[in-house]
């Protein structure tokens, strides 16, 4: 079968979008993996699907590079509002985009022929839980001082990486957990590679992890994020508003955030409530170029993988269910 893709990105966060079709041929979460390896298939973070759902309305199902099915995203958002105005699936810049997490309104603020754009998504309602220290953070099965389960750290060494740090779990239709001071967070020593994965182990369920930082001034934070389902991505489009909102109910900044991805700067504008605010992401987005995949060499490419110890469990997962396909 011959799968015809288009890849977009928000400030690096990539996507492999395909846009229409009558519903014969989903992407599975077997495909989606095998699209999104970046060794032996197209690379990505994830896969969506745009569909249409009548005058202005589209429907934006995610696939994570795990193959796990995601509730929204703020640069996935992006990326598919731009596709669904480059392919002609919705006349007029603005639209509503259905997701698993409900529907958004949105709006390409840029002319329609470009193949980049900023794009407006009505984020809705962040709703915003309890400051929490690190240590309460911790589930009661979860024991501080030993290893968490796939984090690869001790607590204490996650304690010790983050004095004086504290947390908040924030759901954007997707879960997050924000992790926050006054002041920058410091790269030089335990990076987001090694304490996103424990952080996140310390949430049963899993969720979307973001380490923020917060100068002085107000209305700026510095921002790493470990995305569930992908690892660490270059920016995280709910995640910012994650992170602004926390930030914002703990005094750190006011209505208006810029939020400092690695990629680059996402705009969040909060409005209400602290702890149930209104977001508003604001951020580019880019067409990268179409890609048509024959999948039958894609499965063959992703099953030659397979091999000995030392390679990366998902390759092995993806051929595995590969074999069992054929």
């Amino acid at each position: 079968m011959e799968l015809d893709l288009v890849k977009y990105h928000g400030l690096g966060n990539d996507f492999l979008v395909h846009v229409g079709g009558d519903g014969a041929h989903g992407i599975d979460a077997v495909l989606a993996r095998a699209l999104c390896d970046r060794h032996r298939g197209v690379g990505a973070d994830g896969v969506l699907r745009v569909s249409a759902l009548g005058a202005g309305r589209v429907r934006m199902e995610l696939r994570n590079a795990d193959g796990g099915l995601a509730e929204t995203s703020g640069n996935g958002l992006r990326c598919a509002v731009l596709a669904a105005v480059h392919s002609g699936m919705v006349a007029g810049a603005e639209m509503v985009v259905e997701t698993l997490a409900g529907a958004v309104r949105a709006e390409v603020l840029t002319p329609q022929s470009s193949r980049t754009g900023d794009v407006r998504v009505e984020m809705g309602e962040v709703a915003v839980g309890p400051e929490l220290t690190l240590t309460e953070l911790v589930e009661p099965s979860r024991v501080p001082g030993v290893d968490l389960p796939a984090g690869g750290l001790a607590w204490d060494d996650v304690l010790g990486a983050l004095p004086g740090a504290l947390a908040r779990r924030v759901a954007v239709g997707n879960p997050h957990l924000v992790v926050y001071r006054a002041g920058r967070y410091d790269r030089a020593g335990l990076g987001i590679d090694r304490l996103g994965p424990a952080l996140q182990a310390s949430v049963d369920g899993g969720v979307n992890v973001e380490i923020v930082g917060a100068p002085a001034g107000g209305e700026t934070l510095l921002l790493d994020v470990w995305e569930r389902g992908v690892g660490i991505t270059l920016a995280c489009g709910s995640g910012s508003c994650a992170a602004a909102a926390a930030s914002r109910a703990a005094g750190l900044v006011g209505d208006v955030v810029h939020v400092v991805n690695p990629g680059g700067t996402l705009l969040v504008e909060l409005s209400g409530d602290l702890l149930a605010p209104s977001a508003v992401l604001t951020g580019p987005a880019r067409r990268v170029g179409r890609v048509l995949v024959d999948t039958d060499e894609l499965f063959a490419s992703v099953s030659d993988g397979v091999a000995p110890d030392g390679v990366a469990p998902a390759v092995g997962a993806v051929a595995s269910a590969v074999r069992g396909r054929e």
